[in-house]
């Protein structure tokens, strides 16, 4: 990436930490450019990146190596149809907008490398995860860019299928929602049990971000990491089947099947 020129379309939060990132990794404020509708977005940006803003997506775009798409899918089609006359077919046009496919941009962009990613929230602290997706118009080198791009907010993985990527959105782009629910289904279960709610907010976030560091770190899987913490007869156990008498698996089973379900609906319906 060290010559690489990447032009951000919008200029929001997962936009400002993907330059960020990029910046925290050495690259040159003068490699990167980015549009925004917003003056006091586009201010903010510059004043904390340095990097050069514009109000129009054709000025930011020029000469750019590296389109990255940061706009709301709901504007996706507009933008991409007015940024089409402007393209050049060497650029790589990186889409991180939930939900709208690669054959949908190349119907509005024209037949342009893309690769389609999906990140999470927690890329704003540069402790994210992301899907990638490449169409068959992206070279190695291409591939190369869009990894390195993502990765300067966390952990870039590559999926075989587009498809793919409902399942991304809901294991890991939803999925800081869930563990979001079960800190507060846990606080608030602890302070019925008697703790004043600051204890049990500061417990029950200690011990997810405890679990997460020894779920990362450790040589086996999620399972054992249980067993070993599971004594027989124990309270662990006891709240485990509590759980397990409950439905807990098949409940997350279905809870990750109707996201997936609802990523291919919006799909189809921004896709139009």
């Amino acid at each position: 990436m060290s010559k690489t020129r990447i032009a951000f379309i919008g200029a929001g939060n997962m936009a400002a930490s993907l330059i960020g990132g990029l910046r925290a990794k050495g690259l040159d404020a003068a490699q990167i450019r980015a549009s925004d509708p917003g003056a006091e977005t586009r201010a903010r940006v510059h004043a904390e990146h340095g990097i050069e803003l514009f109000a129009d997506n054709a000025q930011a775009i020029d000469g750019a190596d590296v389109v990255v798409l940061a706009v709301k899918p709901q504007m996706m089609k507009a933008v991409c149809e007015a940024l089409r006359p402007h393209l050049t077919a060497q650029q790589l046009v990186v889409s991180i907008a939930a939900g709208i496919t690669c054959a949908s941009m190349a119907k509005w962009l024209g037949e342009q490398p893309i690769v389609r990613c999906m990140p999470n929230t927690p890329s704003l602290l540069r402790q994210g995860v992301s899907g990638l997706y490449a169409t068959g118009a992206v070279t190695e080198a291409q591939r190369q860019q869009a990894q390195e791009l993502l990765s300067a907010v966390g952990l870039a993985l590559w999926l075989e299928n587009e498809q793919q990527l409902d399942a991304v959105t809901a294991v890991s782009g939803s999925g800081p929602a869930y563990f979001f629910l079960l800190i507060e289904a846990m606080t608030a279960a602890g302070e019925k049990l008697g703790l004043p709610r600051d204890i049990a907010a500061q417990l029950t976030l200690q011990t997810a971000l405890g679990a997460a560091h020894m779920a990362v770190a450790s040589d086996v899987d999620a399972a054992e990491l249980r067993r070993r913490v599971t004594s027989p007869a124990g309270t662990t156990e006891a709240a485990i089947k509590s759980f397990q008498a409950g439905g807990f698996e098949a409940l997350v089973e279905t809870a990750l099947g109707a996201a997936a379900h609802r990523s291919a609906e919006m799909a189809e319906q921004l896709g139009q």
